[in-house]
């Protein structure tokens, strides 16, 4: 497979029109978790022409082909990263509403072990945290 998500697209055989691939492009330029509306503000930005109910399509279809992921951290917004991203977790911080990529090769193997331990071989996880900052301390 390849690493853009035009190419993928294009290998799946789905249509791409211009604003498709723009679309695409803000995806793939995304280093954050946004939802339709800032997909939106950011297409629009570069093609103003762009209709939410583009985006909103295009994401289905995209979600749909295995090309993005949706996540839910619950705040009432769902939001999208490229499934082909390499594998990682999230903390959330539920003040702020920031997202935090991280990989811990200590969760990584306990949740292998878990797995073992039940008759399991892991193909797969999807693991959130959600947390507030320490008071009166730095973030580490």
């Amino acid at each position: 497979m390849s690493n853009t998500i035009i190419d993928r697209c294009e290998a799946r055989g789905l249509r791409l029109t211009g604003q498709r691939r723009i679309i695409a492009q803000v995806i793939e330029q995304a280093h954050d978790h946004p939802d339709v509306e800032e997909l939106h503000n950011r297409a629009t930005a570069i093609d103003p022409r762009i209709s939410i109910a583009t985006v909103y399509r295009t994401v289905k279809l995209f979600e749909e082909s295995g090309i993005l992921e949706k996540h839910e951290f619950g705040d009432g917004r769902a939001r999208y990263e490229d499934a082909e991203r390499e594998h990682h977790d999230h903390l959330i911080d539920l003040h702020s509403g920031e997202v935090i990529e991280f990989v811990d090769t200590e969760i990584e193997a306990l949740q292998e072990r878990i797995a073992a331990r039940l008759g399991y071989r892991l193909k797969g996880h999807r693991l959130e945290l959600y947390g507030v900052p320490l008071s009166g301390k730095e973030k580490k």
